[in-house]
């Protein structure tokens, strides 16, 4: 992913996910930025509590590319990148109240 297109699981704004596609990264293990297969490190970019958590809502992405989509936000203090070894995707129960899936880290590095 270049810094200056929108990454793949982005719709319009760096403000909004395509919920389809974040799914797609999650069941074909792809990358959330250029849309091609993870490997290992897997990155999570997230806010302080998305990182505290441990839940992330934003795709897998490569390192290189979690790099890239934080420069593509400028000096936000507010988003933290994750490295881990792998992850789980949870799918929103229909109780609750953020209907949003979440990609949990299950091995941090």
């Amino acid at each position: 992913m270049t810094v200056t297109q929108l990454p793949f699981a982005w719709a319009g704004s760096l403000a909004t996910l395509d919920g389809r596609r974040v799914t797609q990264c999650a069941l074909s293990r792809i990358c959330g930025g250029c849309g091609q297969s993870l490997g290992r490190p897997i990155a999570f970019v997230g806010t302080p509590d998305e990182v505290g958590r441990n839940a992330f809502h934003a795709p897998p992405l490569h390192v290189a590319c979690a790099e890239s989509l934080l420069a593509l936000r400028g000096a936000d203090p507010h988003w933290q990148i994750v490295t881990t070894a792998g992850f789980e995707f949870v799918r929103p129960a229909k109780e609750d109240e953020d209907r949003r899936p979440t990609f949990r880290p299950n091995s941090l590095l």
